[in-house]
């Protein structure tokens, strides 16, 4: 595996600061808007309950620790975010179908209806931000994003030995 001396020799420094500057500017804005949508449904839910919906919406139902080890973070992280969830009744537990002792979780369908609403909410703001963006555009941002996410949960776990990537 190259080191990352070696990455940074064959690649222009001024691009590398450029590329860290805007991730760190992004980052900012990120977290200043919490890209939390617009209109009524704006920033009505954090990112931690619209990632663990978003994930029970697409993956089905699922026990803490599968739950945890798909989000790249730890168990007692997931206990402690599902349970306002759960109190909210976006979130159910019901018995695992094969093992009675064990609970798995799953979205309900307040939970379906709110996580549906903030999406909307939040593609629209998606759509504001893009609207001078052609369809291509779009799509290769998407791509290159999330390929920079991946990237970036790879070299993180890889440098912390240990510690779950999030």
């Amino acid at each position: 595996m190259p080191t990352s001396s070696d990455m940074t020799t064959h690649t222009d420094p001024a691009l590398l600061d450029a590329l860290q500057h805007q991730v760190a500017v992004f980052a900012r804005r990120a977290e200043q808007s919490r890209l939390g949508g617009v209109g009524q449904a704006r920033n009505s839910m954090d990112r931690a309950a619209y990632l663990l919906l978003n994930r029970l919406d697409q993956e089905g139902a699922m026990g803490v620790k599968a739950l945890a080890a798909g989000m790249g973070i730890d168990s007692s992280t997931v206990t402690r975010q599902v349970a306002p969830l759960v109190d909210a009744g976006l979130v159910t537990r019901a018995s695992h179908p094969e093992d009675g002792r064990a609970v798995v979780l799953q979205l309900s369908e307040r939970g379906r209806a709110r996580l549906e609403e903030v999406r909307a909410s939040r593609r629209e703001l998606m759509a504001l931000v893009t609207e001078e963006w052609s369809e291509e555009e779009r799509n290769a941002f998407t791509t290159l994003l999330t390929r920079f996410n991946t990237s970036l949960s790879t070299v993180t776990a890889s440098l912390s030995p240990g510690a779950p990537a999030s």
